[in-house]
C-alpha cells in the first residue's frame, strides 16, 4: 500500500508544532510523503533532520494548490481518504480501507472547505467529538496497515531504538546502512 498525505492550511504560527507533529507521524506510521500548503519552511528542515538521524527516505513538498494534487492525485488511481470527525466511523470502514492500494489522507488545520468531502472517496472519522488531527492521523494510519508499519526498517539510519523492557538503548551507527 503506498500512503501519502496533504495537509490543508496552518493557522499561522499557533499550528507550527502541530503541521510538525502531522509530518513525524505520517513518517513514522508507513507514509511515503506529504504535501503542505501555508507552511513555515523549517518544518522541512526538521523532517530532513530527522530522515538523517534515523533513516528513511519520507519526503515534503510544499504546494500552492491542495485541489490540483488531489485531482492529480485521482487520476493516478489514489483513493481519497479525508479524515472528519463527521465521516463514516473507522471501525466500519477500515477493512476496506486496508484493500486499497494506494491513498491520499487529507488532514486539515482550521475549518476545510465543502469541496473537501464531495472530493473525498471516504470521509472517516476515528470519533464524533472534538479531537487532535494528529491522534485521529496516527489511528487511521495503524487500523489501515494493522501494526505492519512498525516492523519496517528505515534505510540509511544513523540511529536505531533497540526496544527494552527497562531503559533507553540507542544503537548508533557511524557508517549507515
Amino acid at each position: 500500500m503506498v500512503i501519502e498525505v496533504v495537509r490543508i492550511g496552518q493557522r499561522v504560527v499557533r499550528d507550527d508544532r502541530v503541521t510538525t507533529h502531522v509530518a513525524l507521524v505520517s513518517r513514522s506510521f508507513g507514509a511515503k510523503k506529504i504535501f503542505m500548503t501555508e507552511v513555515n519552511p523549517e518544518i522541512k528542515d526538521t523532517v530532513e533532520k530527522i530522515n538523517n538521524t534515523w533513516g528513511g527516505d519520507f519526503v515534503i513538498e510544499f504546494v500552492d494548490n491542495w485541489k490540483s494534487v488531489i485531482k492529480n492525485k485521482k487520476s493516478e488511481g489514489y483513493k481519497i481518504v479525508h479524515l472528519s470527525m463527521y465521516g463514516e466511523k473507522i471501525n466500519q470502514i477500515q477493512n476496506q480501507l486496508r484493500l486499497e492500494d494506494k491513498m491520499l489522507i487529507v488532514v486539515g488545520a482550521e475549518k476545510v472547505p465543502r469541496e473537501i468531502y464531495e472530493l473525498a472517496d471516504y470521509n472517516v472519522g476515528v470519533g464524533s467529538q472534538p479531537h487532535s488531527e494528529i491522534s485521529a492521523l496516527a489511528i487511521l494510519l495503524d487500523r489501515i496497515q494493522d501494526g505492519q508499519q512498525f516492523e519496517k526498517n528505515f534505510p540509511n539510519a544513523k540511529r536505531k531504538i533497540i526496544p527494552t523492557k527497562n531503559g533507553k538503548n540507542v544503537q548508533v551507527n557511524e557508517t549507515r546502512d
